[in-house]
């Protein structure tokens, strides 16, 4: 059985491994270092143990499989993006050069530094573990945050973001930095990519240019790269967009990659979720749906097939209902798969 619960110090190995591979991913959030993520995941406890109340929180979520104990994901979600400090992206507009006398007019396609979405929720630090792409698992890991938000809806803005990763080559290469950061940061994208996840952000004021940027000046590879995600986080971009978050103007600073946006209250697994009490049955019937239970650190969310009694109940096998750590009579929020 899947479970996702909010990550814990004792999960420290496994987020490592995680963070390390990053095969699929919405974000660079999650440094691969076992002295940041040992803050990283002190900073999520202390998050969820004050989650009733608004402030710049930072939950990071676990996909753990309850048959072996391991990890095979985790999901994170910024309660405000950038956690106090600008967060910077790029909005994409358009100039118009003209020319009354030559008879010409051209528009143009323009890059301007922003930071306009800053301390908006954000939904980052997507990672899971080969093989589990294409399943139930990644969809119960992605959807799992938007049950987290509608239970503890105070704690989150009006809107949200996600920032997806952009286009790569084949041999790695990042045909947006190549032919623009770079320029200004003198290291490889790597190498920025992990500052931006480990370092203060104000390093990206003080190197990237403050004036707009034609696109047209790109290399070809680069245009072409412009609000396009990595070839493996297609996936989670389709998720995304099923849950209502759409492409904006605005793109990753560093890869171009797209940033997708919704109205919060408008997340389809926030609208479509139902609360109703917890009760057992033997029977493994009825609709798989997402069931999650739980305040704060006792958030659990997991997979299974729900039936549904006269007086609204939902029931499960018992051992779902001891998975989750609840009893019979309380409290769950269930959405449809």
């Amino acid at each position: 059985m899947w479970l996702v619960r909010p990550v814990g110090p004792e999960d420290l190995n496994d987020v490592l491994a995680l963070a390390e591979s990053r095969e699929v991913h919405v974000s660079s959030t999650l440094p691969a270092s076992q002295d940041l993520l040992v803050a990283r995941l002190a900073l999520a406890r202390n998050s969820f143990l004050n989650a009733d109340r608004s402030g710049s929180h930072r939950f990071l979520f676990a996909l753990e499989d309850t048959d072996t104990g391991r990890l095979k994901g985790v999901a994170g979600i910024d309660a405000r993006a950038g956690n106090g400090q600008p967060f910077y992206n790029y909005r994409r507009d358009a100039l118009i050069h003209a020319s009354h006398e030559l008879g010409v007019s051209r528009r143009v396609d323009v890059l301007y530094p922003s930071h306009a979405l800053t301390d908006l929720s954000q939904l980052c630090s997507f990672v899971i573990a080969t093989g589990l792409a294409d399943g139930d698992a990644i969809e119960l890991l992605s959807r799992a945050r938007v049950l987290f938000i509608a239970d503890h809806r105070e704690s989150f803005t009006s809107e949200l973001i996600a920032e997806l990763p952009g286009a790569q080559s084949a041999d790695g290469a990042v045909p947006f930095w190549d032919s623009l950061g770079r320029h200004f940061f003198d290291m490889d994208f790597a190498t920025a990519d992990h500052y931006s996840a480990t370092h203060s952000k104000t390093f990206i004021a003080e190197l990237m240019p403050h004036n707009p940027i034609y696109v047209s000046l790109l290399s070809e590879a680069a245009r072409e790269a412009v609000g396009q995600c990595h070839r493996l986080s297609g996936p989670t971009c389709d998720l995304l967009k099923r849950e209502g978050l759409a492409a904006t103007d605005y793109v990753d600073i560093f890869d171009g990659g797209p940033v997708l946006k919704a109205h919060t209250n408008r997340l389809r697994t926030l609208v479509t979720s139902h609360c109703v009490e917890l009760h057992g049955e033997e029977s493994n019937q009825g609709d798989l749906c997402l069931i999650a239970g739980g305040q704060g650190e006792n958030f659990r969310c997991t997979l299974a097939p729900v039936s549904t009694s006269l007086q609204g109940a939902a029931r499960v096998r018992p051992g779902v209902w001891q998975t989750l750590g609840l009893s019979p009579g309380d409290p769950v929020r269930i959405a449809a798969l």
